[in-house]
């Protein structure tokens, strides 16, 4: 049965439902906690979606799995990591909740791995970027999904450079998701022989005008603008360089590398604006007949006229691993043990309907392809939603960073 469930942390607008019988009562009873965006700048790419996608999860393993029973909780992080981690600490502590997932925001992200740790219940990092969380920050309880920054970076930024778009200029996010993205693209360029020429960092989510970052990106003599962000900031970046006359075709037009987009922003910006964009995503909901069945089950679930975006997708695919996962190893012993039950995960291939097969690395990392996609004019697009064609695919063991190269110590011997 999936319960959604309202309460308050500590005078935090923590969103969340009362549980149906009394806390503790049922203890073989798994419960999923969708930590989230459901107000700020990534509720659209993150927030409903990702719970519609725990959900389906739920409901579907509870069909093929006999005696299985699951719950679901939501709650807002409001995109800080003290409100964040508290949140989990009541759900671990009180609420009786056995793993986090999605969680949009690295820096929040990375404290609710510190707290699953601590408390050996599992997160399912299906909405965080950071590499860290399979690098410095890895833990035998935390289980990545979806995709990284170093993903996004091999994928869009190796393409540009490649393709000869060889001068960059960053504007990033001031907080972990964009000092990541920065960090791993660079790598990625120079790695390429392109060149990082300047970068500026704006205060999040403080910010809403771009206009003076965006004259220094082009006065800085780079060919791409890359937008260390995501959400509403990437929408507002590429809406406010088109005002600036940036990205106008010539010889002083620069190409935007929008290095965490999804589908919904394109939605948002609209083919006029985003045609030619280069990005990737894990998932595209239009990509092969298993997708397009999965996007039929969760559309009832979300809002309407919408499709899911990669995150909605890998809430759904890793919440449905761990309950297979959890009822393989007796929900008794996976509500003991987060650390058993990743051990467990990390044994088990994986399969669904959004990423097709795949596995669980040593170290975290969930694998599977990366997809970078050309954002259709509007003339190729055949209907609402037909946004993308692929361009190129990069297989599951390129589209991780190499298992020795994070500085995991769970890998240490």
């Amino acid at each position: 049965m999936i319960i959604p469930r309202r309460g308050a942390l500590c005078g935090a607008l923590a969103a969340a439902v009362p549980l149906s019988r009394a806390r503790g009562q049922d203890a073989a009873v798994l419960r999923l906690g969708v930590l989230t965006d459901l107000s700020g700048p990534f509720r659209d790419t993150a927030g409903p979606g990702a719970v519609a996608g725990v959900r389906l999860a739920a409901e579907e393993a509870q069909a093929a799995l006999p005696g299985l029973r699951v719950e679901v909780l939501q709650a807002d992080h409001q995109n800080k990591a003290d409100v964040g981690a508290g949140i989990a600490r009541q759900w671990f502590d009180r609420d009786d909740v056995d793993a986090i997932v999605d969680v949009p925001n690295s820096a929040v992200g990375l404290a609710i791995a510190g707290v699953a740790q601590e408390k050996d219940k599992v997160f399912l990092a299906t909405g965080a970027a950071t590499t860290d969380l399979t690098g410095p920050r890895c833990a035998p309880t935390t289980v990545h999904w979806t995709f990284d920054t170093y993903m996004l970076a091999r994928s869009t930024g190796g393409a540009l450079v490649q393709a000869g778009h060889d001068r960059w200029f960053f504007l990033v996010a001031d907080y972990a998701l964009g000092h990541s993205l920065q960090r791993d693209a660079t790598g990625v360029i120079e790695a390429a022989k392109g060149r990082v020429l300047g970068a500026v960092r704006y205060p999040f989510p403080q910010t809403t005008d771009f206009s003076s970052f965006l004259l220094q990106a082009q006065s800085s003599g780079a060919r791409v603008l890359a937008l260390a962000n995501a959400g509403a900031d990437t929408i507002n970046a590429i809406k406010q360089a088109a005002e600036f006359g940036l990205t106008r075709p010539g010889a002083g037009g620069m190409r935007i590398a929008a290095m965490l987009i999804f589908i919904g922003d394109v939605h948002a910006l609209g083919l006029r604006a985003a045609q030619g964009l280069l990005l990737t995503e894990s998932f595209y909901w239009d990509l092969d007949d298993r997708t397009r069945d999965f996007t039929r089950r969760i559309l009832p679930k979300m809002r309407p006229d919408w499709r899911p975006n990669m995150e909605h997708a890998g809430s759904y695919a890793g919440a449905l691993h761990y309950l297979k996962a959890a009822h393989a190893l007796g929900a008794a012993a996976a509500k003991r043990s987060g650390s058993a039950t990743v051990a467990r995960m990390k044994a088990m291939p994986t399969d669904d309907d959004a990423f097709g097969p795949g596995h669980i690395r040593e170290d975290g990392r969930k694998l599977h392809p990366a997809h970078l996609f050309m954002v259709k004019s509007p003339a190729e697009s055949r209907g609402p939603w037909d946004y993308y064609k692929r361009v190129a695919t990069t297989p599951a063991e390129q589209a991780a960073r190499p298992l020795g190269a994070g500085g995991c110590p769970m890998l240490r011997t």
